[in-house]
């Protein structure tokens, strides 16, 4: 079969987008699995931290379905949303619409630019919960706040919740990619404490309100970026660091930077999550399941805006000495 599709990210988290509004596919969830798989393969496909699949939706203008590249499915992407909002706000020629997720239908808009010529686009992230039971965490604690997880670390603590994805957040003095790769692999390979795996972040704070955050995303391992990391980072740093709500949070990552600004109604949270969606190059390809292999043609790069791009990055290696 022939795929078109965009090759696209925020912050340097990749993502293959394939619009199913636009083209009327009709996977099964096995040929979503198997394209996952066979598509974001670094080596043998496209390469890929993930594919977002955009479909028709009954409650909003769209939905989106988030693959990671082992085949499983996240509840939630802050990173690919912003690339659907994208997608969908130029489509339709909007500035704000809705985007139905596996979890909620959530806002999404464009708004003012965070970096010099970098259109940015803003995602709410919720529903935010620090109950054990919503990662799902198994702990006689109702809720995990600053603690020691001894089967990860006995020096270091973190602090459970979902966004909605399932999250632990340490604020550590210096960021150890070493380290962090360790604790993420051992916290997913952990299902008598995390039964449905876990994404860990290391959360450095720069100075008020700049933040510097690394991510083992669980289904995919390091990332430049994750946007549901990036948003659960900012919202630990601002509930036991120095952080402010309503106070947009800079946060520097491998990839470039974002910011959030953390809220809180009513006793409840909720982050929005500022930043790019960058579209690296459109293509065609073409895909035998049966067989396992695919084909890239009509690859056309969009040089203009990734050079744009390529200034941010710039600047948020400077800001942590990369």
């Amino acid at each position: 079969m022939q795929i078109p599709y965009i090759k696209c990210h925020g912050s340097g988290n990749d993502f293959i987008l394939i619009d199913e509004i636009e083209q009327s596919f009709h996977f099964s969830e096995e040929e979503r699995r198997q394209l996952s798989l066979l598509l974001c393969d670094r080596e043998q496909g496209i390469g890929s931290d993930g594919i977002l699949f955009v479909m028709p939706s009954e409650k909003a203008e769209g939905r989106m379905r988030m693959f990671n590249s082992d085949g499983t499915e996240a509840e939630m992407c802050g990173n690919g949303l912003r690339c659907v909002a994208r997608h969908m706000i130029e489509k339709l020629g909007k500035t704000s619409i809705a985007i139905e997720t596996a979890e909620a239908v959530l806002a999404v808009e464009q708004v003012e630019e965070i970096f010099p010529e970098i259109d940015t686009f803003s995602v709410m992230i919720e529903p935010v919960s620090f109950a054990a039971s919503s990662l799902p965490m198994e702990t006689d604690k109702e809720e995990a706040v600053n603690v020691v997880i001894p089967e990860l670390s006995e020096e270091k603590t973190f602090t459970a919740l979902s966004v909605p994805n399932p999250h632990i957040v340490s604020l550590v003095d210096e960021v150890v990619q070493e380290e962090l790769l360790t604790i993420g692999k051992k916290a997913n390979n952990l299902p008598e404490v995390f039964p449905n795996g876990v994404n860990v972040s290391f959360v450095q704070v720069l100075e008020k309100n700049k933040i510097f955050v690394r991510t083992f995303e669980r289904g995919v391992g390091l990332t430049n970026a994750c946007g549901t990391a990036m948003s659960a980072s900012s919202l630990v740093s601002t509930i036991l660091g120095p952080n402010d709500l309503d106070t947009p949070i800079v946060v520097i990552n491998k990839g470039g930077l974002v910011n959030c600004v953390v809220e809180k109604t009513e006793g409840r949270f909720s982050i929005q999550l500022r930043g790019n969606g960058t579209n690296v190059y459109k293509a065609v390809v073409d895909v035998d399941l049966d067989a396992g292999k695919m084909e890239v043609s009509e690859q056309t790069y969009f040089n203009e805006e990734n050079a744009r791009y390529e200034k941010l990055e710039a600047f948020a290696a400077s800001e942590i000495g990369g």
